[in-house]
């Protein structure tokens, strides 16, 4: 009878003979030093991916009791007087957010009791902050990294503002578990430094000098506009060679002004938040040549209304002030519709762009509040018609208690919003700081961003 061991046959009784092997044994000294060497190597290793992880660089303290908005007050208050401060150099205006209202320094967003400034939690990155704002009433902050690999000639060698993070203002959670918002609340990006964030009530952009950037309410980006970094298809892109100066936003619009290498004049474009079959295209509405330089954008008209006479549509609006001093509307085929003259001071239309590509302005019901650098002109939000201005002011203001409130020196004036009336103004000591004066409110409560400092009135 045969019996197979592996691939041969043999004959029963006759089995094969083994070479006695000794066991091996891992007792010895070299063998014990040889092991403890690799589990030093093993623990260092991942200490140091530790070290250098996210989880590690990251510390979020929540608030889990429940909060609500202040109320606000039945009646206009006859005084504003400081009621509490925080450091805040990475909001450009006051960020209030829900119940909550949010400051921004080095690598930490913390969200605040309105009333009181007291901390309720603190989400804290081992990265500095870019900039923090409010969008789908969420507070949203964007961090900067600085390593990459790509060459030393690339503009963006120096980094750019790559993590964005959505937190709830009530709780500082990162997203939201009921919202079912993907990776947790948190996108990569390829935003530049020095970008900041404009929300146009359904859709948030990232500004830069070459390149947009537009992301939805989960912070999957929708748009890409200028020269994106992995130029897959060059022909998508309308002008790659383009430098940006200002851009503002209108429900699921974007204006930038744009100075390319073959135009001699600044460039008014408009376009979609999102393209057409979710292409990666750009969805231009118009593109025209303004036909001087220094031009900034100021607004979006927030309507298209149908004509009541001859049933024709009225086009949504853009407005630019271009210089020499004058406020120039257009509709969305590109054509100037409204031309306004403007009294502005020297100075007020500088040749600089505005920090962040942003001119300061301020929204609200029926109206924009442009700060022009030397007064404040309300522009109705049908048309983009200038309706009033207050001299000597230092921002764009905001709306409280039924009345508009504009920074002034020395104070704040109270204004009827919808005629530009003054009803007063309540002295304001800002012990010396003499910079723009940005404003919100939230209940009882006025906030005023002085530089890099958040001030609460009350």
């Amino acid at each position: 009878m045969r019996n197979r061991i592996g691939d041969e046959d043999v004959l029963e009784g006759d089995e094969p003979e083994y070479e006695p092997v000794e066991r091996s044994r891992f007792h010895r000294k070299r063998d014990l030093a040889a092991a403890a060497l690799i589990t030093v190597a093993a623990v260092a290793g991942g200490l140091l991916l530790w070290q250098g992880s996210d989880s590690r660089a990251t510390t979020s303290t929540t608030h889990d009791a429940p909060v609500t908005s202040p109320a606000a007050p039945t009646a206009f208050p006859p005084s504003l007087a400081e009621s509490w401060r925080a450091p805040s150099p990475a909001t450009p205006v006051p960020v209030t957010a829900g119940p909550a209202v949010v400051t921004g320094e080095g690598g930490d967003v913390i969200g605040r009791d309105p009333v009181t400034g007291e901390e309720r939690w603190r989400y804290s990155r081992g990265l500095d902050l870019c900039t923090v704002t409010s969008a789908w009433s969420m507070a949203v902050a964007v961090y900067a990294r600085t390593e990459n690999l790509l060459p030393a000639d690339d503009p963006r060698k120096a980094g750019g503002c790559s993590e964005i993070t959505a937190l709830d203002p009530a709780s500082g959670q990162r997203g939201r578990d009921d919202d079912g918002r993907p990776d947790l609340g948190q996108r990569n990006s390829d935003a530049e430094l020095g970008t900041r964030l404009v929300f146009d009530g359904s859709y948030l952009t990232a500004t830069g000098d070459r390149l947009l950037h537009t992301y939805r309410s989960d912070l999957v980006l929708t748009m890409e506009y200028g020269r994106v970094p992995t130029l897959v298809n060059a022909d998508r892109q309308p002008r790659t060679g383009c430098d940006y100066g200002s851009v503002a936003v209108e429900e699921g619009r974007i204006g930038v002004i744009e100075r390319c290498p073959d135009d001699p004049s600044d460039r008014l474009t408009v376009y979609r938040a999102t393209g057409d079959d979710s292409s990666e295209e750009p969805e231009v509405t118009f593109s025209t040549a303004i036909g001087v330089r220094g031009s900034r954008v100021l607004a979006l008209s927030d309507e298209c209304r149908i004509g009541v006479d001859e049933g024709q549509t009225q086009l949504c609006t853009v407005a630019v002030a271009p210089d020499p001093a004058r406020l120039l509307v257009y509709d969305e085929e590109g054509a100037v519709v409204a031309r306004h003259p403007l009294s502005l001071a020297p100075g007020d239309l500088p040749a600089e762009d505005p920090p962040g590509n942003v001119v300061p302005v301020a929204e609200a019901p029926g109206a924009v509040y442009w700060f022009t650098g030397s007064r404040t002109i309300a522009l109705a939000k049908a048309d983009l018609r200038p309706l009033w201005t207050v001299e000597n002011a230092v921002g764009p203001g905001t709306l409280f208690a039924g009345r508009m409130l504009v920074p002034v020196r020395g104070g704040i004036t109270v204004l009827n919003p919808a005629t530009g009336e003054v009803r007063g103004t309540i002295p304001v000591d800002r012990g010396g700081y003499d910079g723009v004066v940005t404003m919100s409110s939230s209940g009882p409560m006025v906030y005023e961003q002085r530089g890099g400092t958040l001030v609460a009135l009350r």
